[in-house]
């Protein structure tokens, strides 16, 4: 596939971007789960990796989808 540099420094900036909200919404529903009485650290990691794999599923394809990557 032959891209352009700014078409690369372009799609690198957009996946930072999607995973850095994905953190964002893992890091909200670890302070959720911790906020729950009885939880384990097994299950605020869970819920939190849950919670980033999931935005980065729905992110991804969205911006593929919509051509910024």
């Amino acid at each position: 596939m032959n891209t352009l540099p700014a078409q690369a420094g372009t799609t690198v900036a957009w996946l930072l971007i999607a995973i850095l909200s994905s953190l964002v919404v893992a890091l909200a529903a670890a302070l959720l789960k911790v906020q729950e009485d009885e939880t384990t650290a097994t299950t605020v990691i869970t819920s939190a990796a849950v919670a980033f794999a999931g935005t980065l599923a729905l992110l991804l394809p969205m911006f593929s989808t919509v051509g910024l990557l």
